[in-house]
């Protein structure tokens, strides 16, 4: 977890930002092929591991259509997003109204105006 001008927010094990997409449905991963090269799925190799503040029961992981795990997290896939290169990055909060940082909660934030950067 990580404090921003959002509050706390989902990253990943190097800081970086965690989104979810709001055309996910049911814990699975709708964003293949040139989305998921914008929006690289997060992967998980070995158990998913929490770190504080994050809600250890709410952490899971999904099949991709690739075989790999992806990490979900209250329901959400989780993303990052290759436009934030820096820890703490948030360029692709309610990118086309449809991607969102999630919360510690497991929720989108979505307090941004939806942004045309993020591609």
């Amino acid at each position: 977890m990580a404090r921003t001008k959002l509050g706390p927010i989902l990253v990943n094990g190097q800081g970086r930002t965690l989104y979810l997409f709001l055309k996910d449905r049911h814990g699975k991963s709708t964003c293949y092929g040139g989305c998921a090269r914008v929006w690289p799925p997060a992967l998980a190799s070995g158990a998913p591991r929490v770190g504080p503040g994050v809600a250890a029961e709410k952490l899971t992981t999904t099949r991709r259509t690739d075989h790999k795990r992806q990490l979900v997290y209250n329901g959400h896939p989780l993303y990052t997003l290759t436009a934030d290169v820096r820890p703490g990055q948030i360029n692709g909060e309610g990118f086309l109204g449809t991607w969102y940082v999630v919360s510690a909660a497991g929720n989108r934030i979505g307090k941004l105006r939806p942004s045309a950067s993020g591609y």
